[in-house]
């Protein structure tokens, strides 16, 4: 198993509290999408319950490949870990998408494991990822499981918005704050998910990801490179002739495009936030403005299906404000 990447005071902080034993029963692990979380919860997963096995092992380091539970738990047959997410609305078409969220029927399978000890050591682990998508039910009955932890089990709770969580849920876990990534950080991400990817493409698909791994691999393989390279000759220049938007227009409005059009339209927002870091003035202004009009007309445009030729010319001539 490989580590996670990033976040390090977050990591370091659960790894203390590992090795000094007072290790709570709940833990909230809270941040952007994308960021590295749910990787995370499963890295610790894998520590706690090798640990329970071999205290010797470090808190800080992913646990070896070879190792029984690193075994168990890549065939998802580990007796002593469970882990609740969204799952395909239909079993036979898994293709069709997720349910809305996870259902209470899930929180109730987890109660005959919890009638009975841990089978292989004294320490079991559930994650939950994310908690945002428990139903309303499903959090009720999870709440009776956090107020009366079973002996010996850990919950590892992921969530993108803990604010908007049952506060009795909150106030019985521990939090541990994850962040964006720096772009090297993402980077290394990539490097291990999208070994295929050439250096440029990385650095291009970091900057899209504005610190999430997740998001910069939602954009894999659908040049972003050259979309920001369109974008800043549009910021430098306003593209007077119309030849950058309009190259703009026919890629991301052919056959095919709706994916890279998709891209496009959430990029360019964070593009205006990075050409707005060190403006002043006038320009920071604008700027400011640009990144408002941006997200309005993104918003819009994905929410009601606007033409796309029409709303690439639209966001483009809000980046072409940036070159007065």
């Amino acid at each position: 198993m490989t580590g996670p990447i990033g976040n390090d005071t977050a990591r370091a902080a659960f790894a203390r509290a590992v090795e000094g034993g007072a290790l709570h029963h709940a833990w909230l692990i809270a941040g952007p999408e994308g960021v590295g979380k749910g990787s995370f919860a499963r890295h610790a997963a894998a520590v706690l319950l090798a640990r329970a096995l071999d205290p010797a092992l470090p808190a800080d380091a992913p646990v070896s490949p070879d190792h029984r539970v690193a075994h168990l738990l890549a065939s998802g047959a580990h007796p002593d870990y469970r882990e609740l997410v969204r799952l395909p609305k239909d079993a036979a078409k898994p293709d069709d998408g997720l349910a809305r969220g996870i259902t209470i029927a899930q929180v109730r399978a987890l109660q005959p494991m919890f009638a009975t000890k841990p089978a292989l050591s004294e320490r079991r682990v559930v994650v939950i990822d994310a908690i945002d998508d428990l139903e309303r039910g499903a959090s009720n009955a999870l709440l009776k499981n956090l107020e009366e932890p079973p002996v010996g089990t850990i919950f590892l709770l992921v969530s993108h918005a803990p604010g908007r969580l049952l506060p009795t849920i909150r106030s019985r876990c521990r939090m541990l704050r994850f962040g964006a990534l720096s772009d090297a950080e993402v980077e290394r991400v990539l490097e291990r998910q999208a070994p295929d990817a050439s250096a440029q493409e990385r650095a291009a698909l970091a900057r899209a990801g504005a610190g999430s791994p997740g998001r910069a691999l939602a954009f894999a393989g659908l040049d972003m490179d050259e979309i920001d390279r369109e974008l800043a000759l549009i910021a430098d220049t306003g593209d007077v002739d119309n030849a950058a938007r309009g190259r703009l227009r026919r890629q991301l409005s052919a056959r095919g495009g709706q994916a890279r059009y998709a891209a496009f339209v959430e990029r360019v927002p964070g593009f205006i936030a990075e050409r707005a870091r060190g403006a002043v003035g006038e320009r920071l202004r604008t700027a400011l403005n640009a990144h408002d009009d941006a997200l309005r007309v993104g918003g819009i445009a994905m929410g009601l299906s606007l033409d796309i030729a029409g709303t690439v010319f639209e966001l483009c001539g809000i980046v072409a404000r940036l070159s007065r």
